[in-house]
């Protein structure tokens, strides 16, 4: 089952592409007190719509691989979430781990501490630590909504060097995404990076704009609501 409707996304080729909503949302559960039938049922919705992948904590991700196996739907897992303040070292045995129980996405909050304190070079040698010793498609989550112009700048500058390969906007945690910072993230990244929008995405007029701004995954854990709002307007 996939009822999405096409949207228009601007790339920075200045090309149109004609892009299913339903092909770029990760389909996200990250409750504290999420039990295994909502995960099952995360994972069964995810698929029937169509969905590119799961986000949830790494506690789940055996389950959602065993729930995903030879499906399309990418298993994503948080990293150092929400904070990002856990150690080096924790935040690559957190990944490794994941990886270990079948992750192939990793959603890697950065260290804000570090960004603010000008102290790049660590920042840069975490996310590069990460994406060499793990293998899989790393995902800086840099939470937009608690840095400054310069910073955001700054802080998706150090990840491209790091080799990551998409720029997120936030957790959620601290206010959601929005067109301006997608736009912003986009002109950095140009088409070297995925960017994902994250936070606060519950329509799909908000889901579009965010699209035509550059996005091309869309966090969420109001997919199906989504595809249903679409349905209704036709």
């Amino acid at each position: 089952m996939n009822n999405s409707r096409t949207a228009t996304a601007s790339g920075t080729s200045g090309a149109a592409l004609e892009i299913e909503i339903a092909s770029l949302i990760e389909h996200t559960l990250l409750a504290p007190a999420a039990v295994s039938a909502q995960i099952r049922q995360l994972c069964e919705e995810a698929d029937r719509y169509g969905f590119a992948a799961v986000c949830i904590y790494p506690v789940h991700v055996p389950l959602a691989v065993e729930q995903l196996h030879n499906k399309r739907v990418q298993v994503c897992t948080v990293i150092g979430f929400p904070s990002g303040a856990t150690t080096a070292k924790v935040k690559l045995y957190e990944a490794q781990d994941a990886v270990e129980n079948g992750a192939n996405e990793l959603d890697v909050v950065i260290n804000l501490g570090w960004l603010k304190m000008g102290e790049t070079n660590r920042l840069h040698d975490e996310m590069a630590a990460i994406v060499e010793l793990t293998g899989q498609p790393v995902k800086a989550i840099l939470e937009m909504a608690l840095l400054t112009a310069a910073e955001k700048r700054l802080a998706a500058e150090v990840c491209l060097d790091a080799g990551v390969a998409y720029l997120k906007t936030s957790t959620g945690w601290q206010g959601g995404a929005t067109v301006e910072d997608v736009k912003l993230l986009r002109q950095i990244g140009g088409d070297r990076i995925g960017i994902k929008a994250a936070g606060g995405i519950r329509t799909p007029e908000q889901a579009q704009a965010l699209i035509e701004a550059g996005a091309s995954r869309l966090g969420t854990s109001r997919g199906p609501e989504i595809l249903k709002l679409q349905a209704a307007d036709e």
